[in-house]
């Protein structure tokens, strides 16, 4: 596990505290429609941090291909139809350029600043000249709103329960998920970044923002900046 992160329930729990059992029940919801309206049609998608392909499968059938990289094996083994890459995000150096690079899942809020870096060095370093990089923010209350839950149409609820500040401007975030049949938790360790802070961050990486994608700003467009 990496300093900071856990994760409870059945199946196996990556690095990072996920839950495979669990992501492999999460519904998708409007993202791969947020991702189709900003791109070229068939584009060709570095998506990082792509888990048990929860997006990777409505893009693959919206008509996009695919490479999809993930640390944990155990995620990447529910991947179907995309070529795949074992290995973490922050250190990827696939030597290729692609159309669009995509880093979702708020991962661009981790809390080791130097992990952040890495992982927009990765997008960076594998968007072609003329291409993009899309990433997922958190909302503006992320961190403030709590506890809230929300239930799911397909019957589960997930609940956020609390965001405690562990020093440096970073909190840890304890997550609930509970279905019928089982419970999952997820703790994990998340840095709350401003507008301007997270455009600073795009900018140490030699990117900025194209467009932002959402009303909430929780989807956003970056392109590469000389």
């Amino acid at each position: 596990m990496r300093e900071g992160y856990e994760g409870t329930g059945p199946g196996a729990i990556t690095p990072d505290g996920c839950a495979v059992e669990l992501y492999a029940r999460l519904p998708v919801r409007d993202e791969p429609d947020i991702i189709a309206a900003a791109v070229p049609a068939g584009a060709h998608i570095l998506e990082l941090g792509c888990g048990v392909g929860r997006m990777t499968h409505p893009l693959l059938e919206r008509g996009f291909t695919v490479t999809a990289v993930d640390e944990s094996p155990q995620m990447l083994e529910r991947v179907r139809g995309a070529r795949t890459v074992c290995g973490p995000v922050e250190g990827l150096d696939l030597g290729e350029t692609f159309d669009v690079v995509m880093l979702a899942s708020f991962l661009v809020h981790a809390g080791d600043i130097e992990v952040r870096r890495g992982l927009l060095r990765a997008c960076a370093r594998h968007v072609g000249e003329s291409g993009c990089v899309l990433i997922q923010r958190e909302g503006a209350d992320y961190h403030t709103d709590l506890p809230r839950e929300r239930v799911d149409p397909s019957g589960f609820t997930v609940r956020m329960v609390s965001a405690e500040p562990v020093g440096d401007g970073v909190n840890s975030v304890r997550a609930e998920y509970e279905f019928p049949d089982a419970v999952w938790t997820q703790t994990f360790l998340a840095r709350p970044l401003t507008k301007k802070q997270f455009e600073e961050a795009l900018g140490e990486a030699g990117l900025a923002v194209d467009k932002y994608l959402t009303e909430d700003g929780t989807w956003v467009r970056a392109v590469r900046v000389e």
